[in-house]
């Protein structure tokens, strides 16, 4: 899921809705449905930079691909962009900066810490230093000027993670954070008013409705009231004073849900 302009665009995911793409109108509390995707994905990643929607990676048939693709809602159209240089399913993506930044996931059949930015101006790719701890379905977020990888697994649900790792360009280097309150993988995350919040997930007793926010100048975090309906696999958007949380699966594994529920910050 990524915002672009004043609308958020829900993409992808497990059959029938594989390749399908679907806009929020806030002002409207409307849904419509786009241009498809040029190829159906499960476990792929979004994000905007400059008005435009960018979709990496994912898997299809079970295996970890390399496509980018580039949606432009002023036109409603899609174009294939340069591959990601590691195909991986399971991943996460964040703009910043003018760029895209992809990281994590599963590739070639274990997890991957690779870090990759795409550059839309030159439709090209840079390897970038990795994140020290592999993960997959693992959750990211970007305040200021540097990148947050939160949660995840190692390999299945059972072996989740609190971990918290911060990616500074300007030195091409990580560094640990406090690790999260809950440990937990196929997590979300949004950031607004300088904090990250971070929903929902699965292990194997079942899926989470915790929300933390963790606080990046105080490297502290915090528990706030939980989602009204647990799940894993969902997407967190920030857009103005809000943050909205959609799909996922209410059960562990392969479940769906078309909830949408809105977490106001001090409410």
């Amino acid at each position: 899921m990524a915002v672009a302009g004043s609308r958020i665009y829900v993409l992808g995911g497990f059959d029938p809705g594989s390749a399908a793409n679907e806009e929020y109108d806030p002002s409207s509390r409307s849904w419509r449905a786009r241009a498809p995707l040029p190829q159906g994905r499960d476990h792929a990643a979004a994000a905007a930079v400059a008005g435009r929607v960018y979709l990496v990676g994912g898997f299809r048939g079970g295996n970890p691909e390399s496509n980018t693709w580039e949606y432009d809602p002023a036109s409603n159209a899609w174009r294939e962009r340069a591959p990601m240089p590691t195909p991986r399913g399971a991943l996460a993506a964040v703009g910043m900066g003018g760029l895209m930044y992809a990281v994590g996931g599963v590739s070639a059949g274990r997890d991957t810490g690779a870090l990759e930015a795409f550059d839309p101006a030159t439709n090209t790719w840079r390897q970038l230093a990795p994140m020290p701890t592999p993960r997959d379905h693992l959750a990211a977020a970007a305040v200021g000027d540097a990148l947050y990888v939160i949660g995840g697994r190692l390999g299945d649900m059972a072996r989740n993670l609190p971990t918290m790792e911060a990616y500074d360009p300007s030195r091409n280097a990580w560094t640990l954070r406090r690790a999260m309150p809950t440990a937990r993988s196929g997590l979300a995350a949004a950031a607004l008013g300088g904090r990250i919040f971070v929903f929902g997930g699965e292990q194997p007793a079942g899926t989470f409705s915790q929300n933390e926010s963790y606080d990046p100048a105080t490297d502290e975090w915090a528990i706030h009231a939980p989602l009204p309906s647990p799940r894993h696999g969902l997407g967190a958007v920030g857009l103005a004073n809000a943050i909205h949380t959609l799909a996922g699966g209410p059960t562990p594994g392969g479940s769906a849900s078309g909830a949408h529920e809105i977490w106001i910050p001090g409410n």
